[in-house]
């Protein structure tokens, strides 16, 4: 009887903890040490000229925080605000990033067995952001590589080369 992670010294995500939430359909997973804390849709104040993605900025204790709608990035349908939508509030390449999603599900530990690699096909995410699918049960569940995303250049968050 060996408890899991205690032998595993791969320093990639898998065997790792994850984050899971939803956006319609599909439920989502991203390394639960990216997340610094979960909280309660709220109003943003809207910023001219930022991609439809980027709802907008909140003040989070003196942090200014970009939020990033990720039904609208992930172009999967009309967006609607209830009481199970959230803001996941993550920390990724030193900077603070909000992200909308439908809901949050739980915390899982994935092992390496349960982990497959990303399919090379459409999907509703660009694969170059998906770092596997893992299954849990008789759910799939789609691991995003959150640092990747959120710095990537068509997501405008991170400071580029002055033009």
């Amino acid at each position: 009887m060996t408890q899991s992670g205690t032998e595993n010294t791969d320093s990639s995500a898998v065997g790792n903890e994850f984050l899971t939430f939803t956006l319609g359909k599909e439920e989502y997973g991203i390394d639960i040490l990216k997340v610094q804390e979960i909280r309660g849709y709220d109003a943003v104040t809207a910023i001219a000229n930022t991609p439809e993605f980027i709802k907008g900025v909140i003040n989070l204790r003196g942090i200014i925080v970009p939020i990033v709608d990720m039904r609208i990035k992930f172009h999967l349908g009309k967006v609607e605000y209830d009481q199970f939508t959230v803001v996941i509030i993550l920390n990724v390449a030193h900077r603070v990033v909000g992200m909308v999603v439908d809901g949050v599900s739980d915390v899982i530990t994935l092992n390496p067995d349960q982990v497959k690699a990303a399919p090379e096909f459409g999907s509703a995410i660009d694969t170059q952001y998906v770092m596997g699918l893992g299954t849990v049960d008789e759910r799939m569940l789609i691991l995003v590589d959150i640092e990747r995303l959120m710095t990537s250049s068509d997501m405008e968050l991170m400071e580029s080369v002055a033009a």
